[in-house]
């Protein structure tokens, strides 16, 4: 079974994120939660843990803990302004963000769903991190606006399923 990860960030659909699970595991995905550290609290952890049957990371593991599978996808949803930013710059200051900074050069496909409002999705250093992201190869689709508190989880399924 091919494996995905769902990275949440903090962002009011989070709480939503079953949803996706649910549709990602419709479609044959065994799936992973990864949460930013600010995401924890947006999330329903136990929930989303038995729905997955995965504990829902969120750190770096420890040497004795067991490494977990190597994803054959990632879904960013809600992407929030700062992950798209950090994911551009290659920052890593989160497990999410290390996982993230290593896809593109793995050869792994991501699907960044944004969660971003028009005041922030209209600033230059947004346009620029979803420019360089494209050019290295991940699919950006705008989500909600950032004012509606639901998010298109479908669309990044179907985008994800596209030949990349």
């Amino acid at each position: 079974m091919k494996v995905l990860y769902v990275i949440v960030c903090a962002a009011a659909p989070a709480s939503d994120v079953g949803r996706l699970v649910e549709l990602a595991q419709d479609t044959g995905w065994d799936v992973q939660i990864v949460a930013t550290p600010q995401a924890l609290d947006f999330i329903d952890v136990p929930a989303l843990e038995l729905q997955t049957g995965r504990a829902v990371r969120s750190r770096y593991r420890k040497p004795h803990e067991p490494k977990p599978p190597r994803p054959d996808a990632i879904i960013v949803a809600p992407a929030t302004f700062n992950t798209v930013n950090k994911f551009a710059q290659g920052m890593t200051d989160s497990y999410a963000l290390g996982l993230l900074a290593e896809a593109p050069g793995l050869g792994i496909p991501v699907v960044v769903l944004t969660f971003v409002n028009a005041a922030l999705s209209a600033r230059a250093p947004f346009i620029r991190s979803v420019e360089s992201l494209r050019a290295e190869g991940v699919v950006v689709v705008a989500g909600s606006d950032g004012e509606q508190q639901t998010q298109p989880w479908d669309l990044a399924l179907r985008e994800l399923n596209q030949p990349l």
